[in-house]
């Protein structure tokens, strides 16, 4: 038991979500729990994980999740371990949750330069109908961004799509390359807008500004008497952009989708009900987004990828590859995490302000306010 890394969870305490303050202490080592020193709250060291009121050994939970995130199917599990079923599903709600919080932590809030988007959707089978999975990737850094589930393959889909993307993205040029759905360009010219107050003596709401080198292209696949035809087309932007992108981020190559491609054949292979032919049908539109995190934090977070490795030259020895995952390439990670690290990481509160008060405020909140937020 660290002190030192653990932040105080309760809500109301001015020194919540900071660490190394030395306000946590130890406040039962044989039951695993803290005191905050501030607020004299107690809580256990599962707080804020995947593990919190669990009975179950976490190394048991972890290789559980682990198993039916490679694509174990939930009655082999079953026979396995000799769990009951409501038990699985349970856990595995609770990692999608989990991993949710830590995506839109970790991903969600950083700002980053995407230059190339593709976006995708996967037809998931369900026992009346299907669902539509919607993901996007970054493609020079393998970066999984986001992804929406829904019942329609309609613009309500594609437009929660896009607002992850604009979420991540800074205001420089990006090229966004999808399939022929129509949606797609009315989602991203919908997003990617800007709005700039009025004056003072203008009225109504903020005009929205489209931002400026958005380049939208397009690839149509279409198959007729055993033949299959592509056509690339650019909706938006100018052909020398979206070449000066492609090279940036690809290398080499042209307008294509092979990228998101790639990350949906991940995601078919490691969530047994993604597979095309397959009896484990989806249920529940939360079972499929759950397992949508999981394994998109897993990518993210904990799997090497083999076109992302450095060469690290080490001498007369000749050089050695350096595993990267997309997190590391794109700067939010500095080292391959373990799932055990993925489940057990706590997302910080944000820092405690004081509220708006009218007069004088009182030595006690004067000091608090000293300490706490400097």
């Amino acid at each position: 038991m660290n002190p030192h890394e653990i932040f105080c969870p309760n809500i109301a305490c001015p020194a919540r979500g900071q660490t190394g303050k030395g306000n946590i202490a130890i406040h039962s080592q044989k039951e695993k729990r803290y005191i905050c020193e501030v607020c004299q709250a107690t809580f256990t060291t599962t707080k804020g994980t995947l593990f919190y009121r669990l009975r179950t050994a976490p190394e048991t939970v972890i290789l559980v999740i682990v198993l039916l995130a490679n694509g174990c199917p939930i009655q082999a599990i079953v026979k396995a371990f000799g769990f009951d079923e409501r038990t699985v599903r349970d856990w595995w709600q609770r990692a999608g949750k989990h991993c949710q919080v830590v995506h839109e932590h970790k991903i969600e809030q950083a700002q980053l330069d995407l230059q190339q988007v593709q976006a995708d959707e996967i037809k998931v089978k369900r026992q009346e109908g299907h669902f539509w999975m919607a993901l996007a990737i970054m493609v020079s850094t393998r970066l999984w961004l986001g992804g929406a589930v829904s019942v329609h393959r309609d613009l309500d889909l594609i437009q929660a799509l896009a607002n992850q993307i604009k979420a991540v993205a800074l205001c420089r040029p990006l090229l966004l390359a999808v399939d022929g759905l129509a949606s797609y360009v009315t989602a991203f010219r919908n997003s990617f807008r800007t709005p700039v107050p009025r004056w003072q003596h203008e009225k109504g709401r903020p005009k929205l500004f489209s931002w400026p080198q958005i380049a939208i292209v397009q690839v149509v696949k279409k198959r007729t008497e055993g033949q299959l035809t592509i056509t690339r087309r650019i909706v938006q932007g100018t052909q020398q952009m979206v070449e000066n992108l492609i090279r940036q981020t690809q290398g080499q190559g042209m307008i294509n989708t092979a990228f998101i491609e790639r990350l949906n054949a991940t995601f078919r292979q490691r969530l047994n009900s993604l597979a095309r032919k397959t009896r484990n049908l989806v249920r529940k539109a939360d079972t499929l987004e759950a397992g949508m995190y999981i394994i998109g934090c897993l990518y993210n977070f904990c799997d090497p990828h083999h076109s992302l490795r450095l060469k690290l030259s080490v001498g007369r020895y000749g050089y050695r590859w350096v595993q990267r995952t997309p997190a590391i390439a794109s700067g939010l990670a500095d080292h391959i995490w373990r799932p055990a690290e993925l489940f057990n990481f706590r997302v910080p509160l944000p820092h405690w302000e004081p509220s708006m008060q009218r007069g004088r405020r009182s030595q006690r909140i004067l000091e608090l306010i000293d300490r706490w937020c400097s």
